[in-house]
């Protein structure tokens, strides 16, 4: 029977309890009644009944003492001359549960020896070594039992590695995507912000003396700004839509990353042309050609010069961002560092970013389907 979720377990075990009382006071009365040949029941053999079929209120805690004790009092309520009836469903329930927590091992052994113990019991109350005809029932019923048990196990077993594997699968996909959020939001955020403040420190820096740059540097600051909201509502929008509609950024926009970074102050040289590159190569080159340019604006030590590489290979495209920032040591990888490797990673490329003579280079390599 199934329970819904968040009733207490000893509501089915209450129940299993009652429906096999019943069943077994009913089934034994109705056979004594039916069955002239049959001793009558009687209050002890009820009560006797009832004693032993209440032991499955606790039997999932101990299944083996209880499967022990309710054969011993099968046995002895066969052996006892009482009207005939299904008792030896207790034992049975009993050893199906053994089977399933402890495994077939502990159950046949534990079956065994109380076999043998019976056989023993037998020996001395009737002073014969020969067994009835319907011996053979009881091992085939032994084996049966532990069969079913073996199988219930493993199947359950199996649901729920299946089960931890689902929910393992479900955390690892939460986990990729909360790491594409926050790459995105950081893409999207970093690099207008970035700017944001080298124009802004140019506005307050000439404010008194040149007025007219310091409102160049305003509307510079205007203008990424409104380029981040859009971005930004726009990335937050396919976030909360769960869709991913929104359009795909591309290398055929790089002259707007390009005529930032010359606003900051830099100048900036490009080499080479992309060409046409499949949507995911071409996505994932325009946010670490992005981010590239916000790390020389961030952090580059008194930048003044950034080349831009691109180059085309069979089978593969190249990025190249180098700077004469001075860079003198390995950067300390910070989440910008971090996603770019990530985007590489996931498209089978590799990114690279460290000082070079003068300066800081970024190199992502990354593969392009279809090409030889």
């Amino acid at each position: 029977m199934r329970w819904q979720p968040g009733w207490s377990p000893w509501v089915g075990r209450v129940v299993r309890t009652i429906v096999v009382t019943g069943f077994v006071l009913g089934a034994t009365s109705g056979a004594s009644r039916w069955d002239p040949s049959s001793p009558q029941m009687t209050p002890g053999a009820g009560l006797w009944l009832v004693a032993t079929t209440l032991t499955l209120l606790v039997v999932h805690r101990f299944p083996l003492t209880l499967f022990l004790v309710t054969a011993a009092s099968a046995f002895g309520y066969y052996a006892s001359g009482l009207p005939g009836g299904p008792i030896i469903i207790v034992p049975t329930i009993a050893l199906f549960v053994l089977t399933r927590q402890r495994g077939p091992l502990t159950a046949g052994s534990t079956g065994s020896a109380a076999l043998a113990a019976a056989y023993l019991a037998h020996i001395v109350l009737t002073g014969s070594f020969t067994l009835a005809a319907g011996a053979g029932f009881v091992v085939v019923w032994l084996v049966a039992v532990i069969g079913v048990g073996t199988a219930v196990r493993y199947q359950l077993d199996a649901l729920a590695a299946r089960r931890e594997q689902a929910d393992e699968h479900r955390h690892r996909l939460a986990e990729q995507e909360r790491l594409r959020i926050a790459r995105e939001v950081h893409d999207v955020v970093a690099h207008s912000l970035a700017m944001i403040n080298v124009q802004a420190g140019v506005a307050a820096h000439v404010a008194d003396r040149r007025p007219e740059q310091a409102k160049e540097a305003l509307l510079n600051i205007k203008a990424a700004s409104a380029s981040a909201l859009k971005d930004l509502r726009a990335t937050l929008a396919v976030l909360r839509s769960g869709e991913d509609k929104a359009p795909a950024p591309s290398l055929a926009q790089a002259a707007e990353l390009l005529e930032h970074a010359r606003d900051a102050g830099l100048t900036v040289d490009v080499h080479g042309e992309a060409g046409d590159l499949p949507a995911p190569v071409d996505a994932a080159a325009y946010r670490i050609l992005q981010e590239s340019l916000t790390n020389v604006v961030r952090h580059a030590d008194q930048p003044e010069h950034v080349d831009v590489r691109f180059e085309r290979h069979p089978g593969s495209f190249t990025l190249r961002v180098r700077d004469d920032g001075r860079g003198t040591s390995p950067p300390t990888p910070g989440h910008g560092l971090r996603g770019m490797s990530e985007r590489a990673a996931a498209l089978g490329g590799r990114c690279t970013a460290g000082p070079v003579d003068g300066g800081f280079e970024v190199c992502v390599e990354l593969p392009i389907e279809g090409e030889a």
